[in-house]
């Protein structure tokens, strides 16, 4: 029996993370997967899973447990092995089943977990199933008298290639043939890109691309500029007309330019608005509320409608599903696509951007330029003692002449800056967020508000 609070402790806001051996283990998945086979007959889901996994050496056997829980209620389930998350939502999208994927994404070698999906890649969050799920493994599964289900194994690399490929049916006939350099760092886009870049009209130079879940390079976290830093050298040494870094579990893209810069995620979320509003004109674009203000602008600009979402995916797709939009970008580098079962995809977006630089002669830095109209601070993450005691100190140092606003976390706005800060719902860390009209704007304002975070640690 597992306690409510050590569920608590890993069950988190959109996904199911710990450590392993002390918290994920072999008996932890089992109940897991018995619990969402449950969960699952409850919403008359169809009645098969489709599991992948990624390089860490804990995933195997825990997708394994996970596989005999779930079996152990009568579902079946379909292993697709070593897989990318967006490839596990390509396969949950493609069969039309609910889905898992062992992933601790950016976290360091001592981490797995779990992301949840239903049937076409529809994602399963706290509101959405992982509280029901708790109550289930809380309470206690126990073991249906009847036949168990019965497991497979599919091979879905090939397809899953070929579909991204059919949205861009011109990239690879494409005249300019460019450089691309890609750090996987030692995960699962060391499987997916060889496949997807082997199909362009590219020279690879591939950084990191062995499969090691104990990331002996550098974390596969790239958020952080300073797991950016080897690839910014390799763009400049190779004279690349694009570099491309991956996390973990691949969903996630970030892009550094020719120049070997680092390019604001919000200006491929503009990017990206771009081509979509040109192929669906006046549709609907969704931007988390970290994103540059730039984004917004540009979709207005563009003749499209912007909605402003909290950060996380699941809540980034069910607005995509209410709303119809065509397209979710996240300033952590997630992205989020209509036509890919509204999943969010590392290796689409890193495609978008592909086509966007092959149909032109610009280089990246010239081809985003108007979309860099303000400076960002980049996430700062702070360990605070008391996240409530924090955020009420910077709403009474700001709430007198600015506009707040809680959709997540608090979004303070003045007339040339605003900032975000909110408590991370996979780390217990404070982060934040600033941008102002110019460079020293915003250095001036984040220095104020780390001031405030940093007397309360």
């Amino acid at each position: 029996m597992f306690k409510p609070e050590f569920l608590n402790s890993i069950i988190k806001a959109y996904d199911v993370r710990g450590l392993v051996d002390s918290q994920i283990t072999p008996d932890f998945t089992f109940a897991l997967g018995a619990a969402f086979a449950r969960f699952l007959q409850e919403e008359r889901e169809p009645g098969s899973v489709v599991i992948g996994e990624d390089m860490r050496p804990s995933s195997p056997a825990l997708a394994s447990a996970f596989a005999d829980g779930v079996t152990s209620q009568g579902l079946d389930v379909i292993r697709i092995g070593l897989a990318s998350t967006d490839m596990l939502y390509f396969a949950s999208g493609k069969l039309n089943m609910p889905g898992a994927m062992f992933t601790a994404s950016h976290n360091p070698a001592a981490y797995n977990g779990i992301k949840l999906c239903k049937s076409a890649a529809s994602p399963i969050g706290q509101e959405s199933g992982l509280l029901r799920i708790k109550e289930l493994i809380s309470g206690g599964i126990p073991i249906p008298g009847g036949s168990v289900g019965k497991s497979s194994e599919k091979y879905l690399l090939d397809d899953y290639v070929d579909f991204l490929l059919s949205l861009f049916p011109d990239l690879s006939q494409t005249k300019r043939r460019l450089k691309v350099v890609i750090d996987a760092g030692n995960g699962m886009a060391g499987y997916t890109a060889p496949a997807v870049m082997a199909k362009l009209n590219v020279d690879l130079v591939p950084m990191y691309f062995e499969l090691d879940g104990n990331f002996p390079n550098h974390e596969a976290n790239p958020i952080e500029p300073a797991n950016l830093v080897a690839l910014q050298k390799r763009v400049k040494k190779e004279g690349a007309d694009i570099g491309l870094a991956f996390d973990g579990d691949a969903d996630r893209c970030f892009l550094v330019d020719e120049n070997s810069d680092l390019v604001n995620p919000s200006s491929l979320t503009s990017l990206i608005a771009v081509r979509e509003l040109a192929r669906k004109p006046g549709s609907t674009i969704i931007y988390n509320l970290i994103s540059s203000k730039a984004v917004r602008e540009v979709v207005a600009e563009n003749g499209g409608k912007s909605l402003r979402s909290r950060v996380g995916h699941s809540y980034i797709k069910k607005m995509m599903a209410e709303s119809g939009a065509i397209f979710g970008g996240e300033h952590s580098g997630h992205f989020y696509f209509a036509d890919f079962w509204r999943a969010d995809s590392g290796m689409l977006a890193a495609l978008y951007a592909l086509t966007g630089l092959a149909a032109t002669k610009k280089s990246l830095s010239s081809l985003l330029k108007e979309f860099n109209r303000y400076s960002a601070s980049g996430e700062i993450n702070s360990v605070v003692s008391d996240t409530p005691a924090t955020l009420k100190a910077i709403i009474d140092a700001y709430g007198q002449d600015h506009e707040i606003d809680d959709l997540d976390g608090i979004t303070v706005t003045g007339l040339k800056y605003w900032f975000n800060v909110r408590a991370s719902n996979t780390e217990p860390l404070l982060r934040l967020n600033v941008e102002g009209d110019t460079k020293a704007i915003m250095q001036a304002t984040r220095d104020a508000v780390l001031a405030i975070i940093t007397a309360k640690r």
